[in-house]
């Protein structure tokens, strides 16, 4: 895994700011970060006409900018240096991406804020616009790393997932379970017993996982699970076995191939990036 220098933290001025806050503070001792960039983006388009005149002699960058300072520095408890950053773009996307390649950023985290109120910056944009790694937290997350899955396909693509886990692993002691979610393909369903698919295909997969661990060479202690996904889909069965399994981080790659699943292909990456997780979501790019 490459070092994790500098983060950006996007925020919002919405409640999830605390959550974040907290978690990149979690993040970057944990890690030994060098830089935290918090970044707000003003949206002046978004301010009705109706309000021109009131907010003609008013710096809304330093009030702002002011109440950031303030709340991460109450709110950020790490050793690493941090820096408030105002900007006003028409596309939040866009100038995080900026942000990113300028001061060489390998981690942004942000906020899955797609249950609750804000002006969001969580997208599909975002996920294929960036070229770091991308950690999405929900609301009320608690800065705790004990348990992590890592989603593996076992291709050569999802070797990159294991890295960050292992140094996850290595600076908080957090158990690490490879996970693979597989689906029966359709095709052969009505030919083929069900159970009798699901236990060739899991066999299968069994073999693929040992070759997959040795050729990695994971310094860690490492446990695994197969999981069938039956009727519902890859990133939904992942989401719900997560919860129920008390996971506090889950690890997925930007892209991946699999005969029996696409845990790792784009498309179910973005749907897990989507979705209502309860759980932290690191997407390795």
């Amino acid at each position: 895994m490459t070092d994790i220098k500098n983060i950006l933290v996007a925020l919002d001025l919405s409640d999830i700011d605390t959550t974040l806050i907290e978690y990149a503070s979690f993040i970057a001792q944990a890690l030994k970060v060098d830089k935290v960039f918090f970044v707000h983006n003003i949206k002046k388009y978004e301010i009705s006409e109706l309000f021109d005149e009131q907010l003609k002699e008013i710096n809304l960058d330093e009030i702002i900018g002011d109440e950031l300072n303030e709340k991460v520095e109450e709110k950020f408890t790490s050793s690493a240096e941090w820096e408030v950053l105002i900007s006003e773009d028409p596309y939040s996307e866009s100038l995080i991406n900026y942000i990113v390649n300028k001061y060489q950023v390998q981690l942004a985290i942000i906020g899955n804020k797609n249950r609750s109120k804000g002006t969001g910056v969580v997208s599909g944009k975002l996920l294929r616009l960036l070229k770091c790694n991308i950690l999405s937290v929900p609301k009320n997350a608690e800065p705790v790393i004990s348990n992590i899955w890592a989603g593996t396909d076992f291709s050569s693509a999802s070797r990159k997932v294991f890295g960050v886990a292992e140094s996850l692993q290595r600076a908080t002691a957090a158990k690490v379970k490879a996970v693979h979610v597989f689906n029966v393909p359709v095709q052969f369903s009505p030919y083929i017993p069900k159970e009798h698919l699901d236990l060739k295909i899991e066999n299968h997969l069994k073999g693929k996982y040992e070759k997959f661990i040795k050729k990695i060479k994971y310094q860690g202690d490492l446990t695994s699970e197969i999981i069938p996904g039956r009727d519902s889909g890859v990133a939904e069965k992942l989401r719900i076995k997560a919860q129920t399994s008390k996971v506090d981080l889950i690890i997925v790659g930007d892209k991946g191939r699999n005969t029996f699943s696409s845990l790792l292909v784009g498309s179910v990456t973005e749907e897990l990036f989507n979705q209502d997780l309860d759980v932290p979501l690191w997407i390795v790019k």
